[in-house]
């Protein structure tokens, strides 16, 4: 297939609408003379006249109005084309891969607030304990628990955790109130046993910390997903042992208290991760940098809370 050069139709779309060179090469950015130029390229290159230049006017010949129809419309094809791919890296459907909890204590509740700044993007929550495998999957965001080694793919932290007990307000007081460590063997302990194996915090370490080793640690009701527990310890039921992530909104609401100043860091934390490939898109981009806004605004808070 051979084509006359693109820039010279270019111009000779942009000439033939204005019948001006002048007003062409304004539109175009260019010189009168580079117009006079293209245009005389392109009549060589097709072996017709393409205008017809009259003393204060200029006209298009017959061949010019019959070649311009099929221009113009080949110009707006492609203009459409690439409106449409460039709408769809900045629009449409994100899908979010994310574990269970996180999704159900700390990104759904904010769904909202995403949607509002950018009504142009339908997040799809795939909640899931499985690592995401973007080859062969439909996942456009990751959102991982652990120490942050991700090798072959964009790795950003998100915000990292730290273990306290938490408890609903009516526990402070009560029969048994809560005024030191020792008084927690008065209470029900409730476990998160989601990832059994993480070398993170549990009741035994915050215990030992906290010199409460005679308060016993292997008490109390376990749950395979840590939101079952925090709505546990939102109904009363017992002490959990919160993590950041999972109880900040809790804790915000007046839902949760922590009882005690102790605090003890964790190894992990929640990343944010995708193909380095698709790292910038435009949809993926305003994305993370949703969530960094709302993460930090949520630890800013929930250090302002008080004990």
């Amino acid at each position: 297939m051979r084509l006359p050069p693109l820039n010279a139709l270019r111009v000779f779309e942009a000439a033939a609408r204005h019948l001006s060179f002048t007003r062409a090469a304004a539109e175009l950015h260019v010189t009168q003379a580079a117009v006079s130029h293209q245009i005389k390229l392109l009549e060589d290159d097709l072996g017709v006249p393409l205008f017809r230049r009259m003393h204060r006017a200029l006209l298009l010949t017959d061949e010019g109005q019959q070649l311009l129809p099929s221009v113009r419309a080949a110009f707006d094809e492609l203009s459409t084309a690439t409106r449409r791919l460039r709408a769809g890296e900045r629009e449409g459907v994100l899908t979010v891969s994310v574990i269970p909890s996180f999704a159900a204590c700390w990104l759904v509740p904010r769904i909202g607030r995403f949607r509002e700044v950018h009504p142009e993007i339908d997040l799809r929550i795939a909640a899931s304990i499985q690592v995401t495998d973007f080859a062969r999957e439909d996942v456009d965001v990751g959102l991982r628990y652990g120490i942050g080694r991700y090798p072959e793919l964009n790795t950003c932290l998100l915000m990292r955790e730290e273990y306290f007990p938490v408890c609903n307000p009516a526990l402070l007081g009560g029969a048994h109130p809560l005024y030191t460590p020792a008084d927690l063997r008065h209470h029900v302990l409730l476990h998160d046993e989601f990832f059994p194996h993480e070398p993170n915090p549990r009741w035994r370490d915050w215990l030992h910390a906290a010199g409460a080793d005679h308060v016993n640690a292997e008490r109390g009701p376990r749950f395979g997903d840590a939101a079952m527990m925090v709505q546990a310890a939102i109904a009363g039921q017992g002490v959990a042992m919160g993590r950041t992530a999972l109880v900040m909104d809790a804790m915000a609401q007046g839902l949760l208290v922590r009882p005690f100043d102790l605090i003890l860091p964790g190894s992990y934390g929640y990343w944010i991760v995708c193909p380095p490939a698709s790292a910038d898109k435009p949809k993926i981009k305003a994305f993370r940098e949703w969530l960094l806004a709302e993460a930090a605004a949520g630890l800013a808070q929930a250090a302002a809370s008080p004990a």
